[in-house]
Parts: structure tokens; sequence; C-alpha cells
């Protein structure tokens, strides 16, 4: 089948061989080779289709976004026009990364702008909460993996996807990786528009308090991917997993599986409200996710016996090596002042209670070179 692009069309339902539109005429071929099949979504600023690149011998799957705003007002059209213009040129921009869709092709029919970017054929991550249930902390991690390798590669080409939520991240099918689409929201980060004040632009639910305020930064991207997370822990709504009047995050107590503290550190670290405490970097949460693997997170501490001797140096193994010498010492120690003699000792006993403390002293000397020898002896 073949679906007609004008959006004034009455029976936009074509055969898949045809040229021309039966109903109005139009032109069923982009740039004589991107043939829409069917409409796959509709928004406020535009609608997207599946199609099909005719012009390929395998002619694979595509989707094409055309610009078709649907709000009121000479600004708000004009940022429409802008974002729509951002998405092409963002997605040329990060080039060709295996969990970002590729941009295939920019242009205007019909003075109608259209967009051509590659096909993910997956469910979208709200979709498989809603199929399949909460995630558990295997999964959570593997989508922080996935996605904060992706968002370091954004980020170090200057770009902030504002958008991050379980609708623009997709599972593809062939390999289960996690795609991240929906380029229409990102901002280009340059030296000179880093601190000025932009327009707010993301889904609430998932956006850092920064960027509703029109100032996203890097780290409002980490925010966003914690909210997506905590919402596929809960199946909830980030808002209903905060508590207002106590400016906390609740959201542990919704928990469908529970996930070790070390997860719930990292994941409140990524949701802190003011940006200084939060995680800046993805370097830093790949990080501490790395210091902490899955089965040593949720699986108890192994009993099996060690066979490998621990070395002296271990702090742990030195304190109690050194405590148990000391405790011997302190009975040689003991002996040797209620009346006990050194063996080997050329010192007379004491005769008075002055030659005492250097009776003392003396066997604190011998004490201390046994030690000494005897730590010695042990490394």
């Amino acid at each position: 089948m073949s679906y007609c692009l004008n959006p004034r069309c009455s029976k936009p339902e074509n055969s898949h061989d045809g040229k021309f539109c039966l109903s109005c005429g139009a032109k069923l071929h982009l740039k004589e080779r991107y043939r829409a099949i069917k409409p796959i979504g509709q928004g406020g600023f535009g609608r997207t289709f599946l199609a099909v690149d005719e012009d390929k011998p395998s002619k694979p799957r595509c989707v094409i976004k055309q610009f078709y705003p649907q709000a009121q007002g000479t600004n708000t059209v004009q940022k429409a026009v802008e974002l729509f213009t951002q998405e092409a040129i963002q997605l040329d921009e990060l080039g060709k990364h295996p969990q970002i869709p590729e941009l295939m092709a920019y242009f205007t029919q019909d003075d109608r702008q259209y967009l051509v970017q590659e096909f993910i054929d997956g469910q979208n991550l709200a979709d498989e909460l809603a199929q399949k249930g909460a995630f558990n902390e295997i999964q959570i991690r593997q989508l922080l993996h996935d996605l904060l390798t992706v968002l370091q590669f954004c980020h170090a080409r200057q770009v902030i996807h504002r958008d991050i939520k379980p609708e623009n991240i997709i599972l593809r099918g062939r390999d289960h990786k996690l795609v991240l689409v929906d380029f229409g929201a990102s901002k280009s980060v340059s030296s000179t528009a880093v601190n000025q004040t932009g327009t707010s632009i993301g889904s609430p639910e998932y956006v850092a308090p920064e960027q509703m305020r029109g100032k996203a930064i890097f780290a409002s991207d980490i925010y966003s991917l914690g909210a997506t997370c905590i919402r596929l822990l809960t199946e909830r709504s980030p808002f209903e997993s905060y508590d207002i009047n106590n400016d906390t995050w609740i959201w542990q107590q919704y928990l469908k599986t529970p996930i070790s503290n070390e997860l719930s550190r990292i994941l409140n670290k990524m949701l802190e409200s003011i940006p200084m405490r939060r995680y800046q970097t993805t370097d830093e949460v790949l990080k501490d996710l790395n210091l902490q693997s899955p089965v040593a997170a949720t699986l108890p501490t192994s009993t099996k016996p060690v066979t490998q001797t621990p070395s002296i140096s271990t702090p742990t193994v030195v304190k109690q090596t050194t405590n148990q010498i000391d405790l011997e010492l302190e009975e040689m120690k003991t002996q040797f002042l209620i009346g006990g003699k050194p063996q080997k000792s050329t010192q007379p006993p004491p005769q008075t209670p002055k030659s005492q403390p250097t009776s003392k002293t003396q066997i604190d000397i011998e004490l201390e070179e046994l030690k000494a020898k005897y730590l010695g002896n042990a490394e």
C-alpha cells in the first residue's frame, strides 16, 4: 500500500505501485524514492509514517517525518520550525551511532518539510512496561549501561537530548539493544549559549528542575534517565513517586521487586534536584555502576574457602595479625613483671622499687625487638 502525504487528502490509501494519489493527485513518492506505507504517529508539530526506500534493491523500511504544525500563533509555529530543523541538524552532526537512528534525508517538497531517518524495528519501553510489567535490577543496570554510553557519545558532541523518557527508548528486536530516538527537543551547547536561558522543552514528569527553567545542562539528561528508571521499576509516574511536602523521593516504597542499596544510591544521586549534588557526567555514573556488579549487588557473599593466602599488606589482615601479636607479647610481658625470668637475661632481679622502672623499660625494649622480628618474619 502507498499512503498519500497530503494532509488534506480525503482518501489517502492507494495501491503500492501507484505514482500519484487517486483521490487528490499528489505524488506518492518523496524525492522519487521514499514511499509512505502507513501513519505511525502524530503530534502537535507533525506526522510520522512508516515508509520504504524504493531506491535501494533491498527496499529497506525507513521513517518519514512530515512537518505539519497544528498549533496557532506565529511564535509557536516559528519555534516548531526551529525544532524540526534542529532534529535534522543534530542527527546529521551526531553521525552514525548504532543506537541512534541515522539521518537519511532532509528536504522540502510541495512547500512542506520532510525528514527521513532509519527505521528502528522494536517496541518502546512504555509499551514494554505495559505488556510485561515492572523491570528488575538487572534490566535497569543493562538499561543504564546501554543509554549512558549513548549519552556519553551525544554529550561529547555537545548535544543535550532533553526528552529522555520510556516512549523515546526503543528495544530493538534483532539484537535487544536500546536505541535513543526523537532528537526533536535536543539542544546543541556552544560556549556562547551555555549560560543563556532557553525554552523549557521535554515531558514534565521526567524533566530536571533547571531544564524547566530553560537552563538544560548535560546533567539534565542524567536526571531524566533516572526518572525513567524509577518509572520502569515502580510502574508509576515519577510525579507520584515524589513527596512534594517533604521535598524527597519516595519511589523505593513502590518497588515491584527489591533492588540493592548500591543501585538505590546511584538512582537517588541521578535524581538530585540541585544540579551540583547530581552526577555531572555520564562517566561518573558508569564508574559507580561498574564498581558494583549485578551479581554482587543481589546475591549474598560466597562462603567458599579461599585457597590463596592473603597478603600481609591487606589492611584488615595486618590489623588482625598485629592484634594477636600484641596479645601474646602482653602475656609474655605480664610473666616478666610477675616474676618470670627472661631467658638468657644477665640482668639481676630488681632489688628496690626504684629499679623496677629500669627493668620494665628493658623488658619493653626486648618485647619490641621480638615484635619487630615476628612481624619481619611474617612478611
